[in-house]
């Protein structure tokens, strides 16, 4: 883990700062060539971790964990950080490539699809002009499919590895190759591509202040991600209330 301030979220540490803060951490750590990768943690993939032995390894080996999710950064604050805010994949994204640009940081696209990746490539210079976009790939299949790309990837010389499997899948996979993919800084940011690609509609403003952004994607893809919300955020939210009866917070 970095050095920056955390909490714990469901044992697990958090980073517990601004979304500003958290670029500008970013920025410098893979202008640094010191490599890692950090996971952007919603309730889902904290949850799961709790249970599958190879996620939690993920997270607790990541150079950051950042809350990727209204709730989680809430227990953070309920759990003594108040400073700790939630760091979404997009404006992550966003905020890293703006301030990537004075530095001449080198971006690379993993996962998703190609269509997706298309219209990211387009997107995103157009945004950001002067960004520096070395490449991207839309690896498919299984673990050696998914890890062959590794190679193409280094060639290419990122400081900043975007990634984009879905979660657990992505996690794993930072965590698998964490070591081949140095100097480069790689960060698990799911729907982000998505979003940035136009392919899926962000929550209106106003939902996402109010920490609703989950209901937003419930009412979008409900098949997809009824079950995991009834299952995960019931457990979630019994572990968080352990947790802070543990804390001796109400």
């Amino acid at each position: 883990m970095g050095d920056f301030p955390t909490a714990e979220a469901l044992a697990i540490p958090c980073f517990a700062g601004s979304a500003e803060n958290a670029a500008d951490l970013v920025v410098t750590r893979a202008l640094s060539g010191e490599g890692g990768y950090a996971v952007l943690c919603n309730v889902h993939v904290l949850t799961t971790a709790q249970r599958d032995l190879d996620l939690r390894a993920a997270l607790e080996r990541a150079w950051a964990v950042f809350p990727d999710g209204a709730p989680v950064a809430w227990l953070l604050r309920r759990s003594g950080a108040p400073n700790a805010g939630r760091i979404a994949g997009m404006e992550l994204m966003s905020a890293v490539i703006e301030r990537g640009i004075a530095h001449g940081l080198r971006h690379y696209f993993v996962g998703s699809t190609p269509e997706v990746l298309a219209r990211l490539e387009r997107n995103l210079p157009e945004r950001f002009p002067g960004m520096r976009l070395v490449g991207s790939a839309s690896p498919f299949g299984d673990r050696a499919a998914l890890d062959s790309v590794v190679a193409q990837i280094c060639e290419s010389e990122p400081h900043v590895v975007w990634c984009a499997f879905g979660a657990p899948k992505q996690e794993l996979w930072m965590h698998r190759n964490v070591a081949a993919l140095a100097p480069a800084l790689t960060l698990g940011v799911g729907a982000a591509f998505d979003f940035h690609a136009g392919t899926k509609k962000r929550a209106p403003v106003w939902m996402q202040r109010a920490g609703l952004e989950w209901l937003h994607r419930l009412y979008s893809e409900p098949r997809r991600l009824l079950i995991r919300y009834v299952t995960t955020n019931s457990e979630f939210l019994a572990r968080a209330s352990i947790q802070l009866t543990k804390q001796g917070r109400r």
